[in-house]
């Protein structure tokens, strides 16, 4: 994530900031440039608009805040051109909870604010994302659902990434991390995770890069409702920290890729983070080319001393490990393979 400032009055913004605390000006953010943008002031006559150039042209296009503004916190812009309402992100959201169901449309602010910095992240690493919109049978959507009343399974079904809104409250997510002997469990993680299933179908799928997939994950199609089966009755295998990103990865070739691709996005976004404020190389952004075997060797020799510090400084606050896991070779070579998907280098 980039370090963000008000372009009225320099203050530092967060990403989620939809007013700067210093100048009081409204803000949008404006996907195809990454900027934070101070708007207009409308003096109550209607949703502020600002014009901005195309980028790579001098056409203006009108922009004007998303209709999720108030109901999911998104302070994002919509191109007023393409008569929609919503902006990219929230356009990708099929289903969630009622407007009178007060504190799942609460968990569901929160989830859509983490879900926009996946698809930031996304968009940055220059990764396709079509909605159903595009593709009615395979397109990214997201069913956000609150499980207070009913049972909600979070999962990926042929590009619909389902989240149980219960995820995220702190206390029910860290029962179940504990209960599940899990290092790590958090909203961004899950759609990371989730999302990484909708990425093996885009990027690996039945084409030419499936037989280093299975090399390196198995067999895709090995029963998946056995599998799961297996691994709740018997648990992990032993000495699975030599093959694997985390115990869930060794479920099934699926759960191993999305764990692995959910890795890679921390890791870059975390190296992203870092460089904007000084703590990393700046060739460690995620809009650096970084490609093939080069580039992967490059975000590892950055990110374990990276993770190390960042580590200690957690410790010393008595937090946990803020990367709590190790990357053995297996990892690293499960990790370059996507890395060589999304940053081509030579296959």
């Amino acid at each position: 994530m980039r370090a963000l400032i008000c372009r009225k009055c320099g203050q530092k913004l967060s990403f989620e900031n939809s007013l700067c605390l210093n100048c009081h000006s409204a803000l949008g953010f404006h996907l195809p440039t990454r900027a934070l943008l101070p708007l207009p002031d409308t003096d109550g006559d209607g949703a502020a608009e600002i014009d901005i150039t195309t980028p790579g042209s001098d056409v203006d296009v009108t922009w004007k805040v998303c209709a999720n503004l108030g109901t999911a916190r998104c302070n994002w812009l919509v191109d007023t051109s393409t008569g929609e309402e919503l902006c990219f992100s929230c356009r990708l959201t099929r289903t969630r909870p009622a407007d009178d169901d007060v504190d799942a449309m609460v968990a569901y602010a929160d989830a859509e604010t983490n879900k926009r910095r996946v698809i930031l992240e996304l968009t940055e690493l220059g990764l396709p994302i079509d909605g159903r919109d595009k593709d009615p049978e395979t397109g990214l959507a997201f069913d956000l659902l609150s499980s207070a009343n009913t049972q909600v399974m979070t999962g990926h079904a042929n590009g619909l990434v389902t989240l149980d809104l219960a995820e995220g409250d702190d206390v029910h997510r860290e029962q179940l991390r504990v209960s599940m002997s899990e290092p790590y469990r958090t909203l961004v993680g899950h759609f990371r995770h989730e999302i990484g299933h909708y990425f093996q179908m885009v990027l690996v799928g039945t084409g030419e890069h499936r037989p280093r997939f299975e090399e390196l994950f198995g067999d895709p199609d090995t029963d998946y409702q056995a599998a799961l089966d297996r691994h709740y009755n018997e648990g992990a295998p032993e000495n699975w920290e030599d093959d694997y990103v985390s115990s869930y990865a060794t479920m099934h070739p699926a759960e191993d890729w999305a764990e692995t691709f959910a890795h890679y996005l921390h890791i870059r976004d975390t190296l992203d983070t870092a460089a904007a404020f000084g703590m990393a190389p700046a060739g460690s952004t995620l809009d650096s080319p970084l490609p093939g075997d080069v580039g992967f060797d490059q975000i590892v020799e950055w990110w374990l001393p990276l993770s190390w510090a960042l580590n200690q400084i957690n410790r010393s606050m008595g937090h946990q490990d803020l990367y709590p896991f190790v990357l053995p070779p297996t990892v690293l070579d499960k990790m370059r393979f996507v890395h060589q998907l999304i940053a081509p280098g030579e296959l």
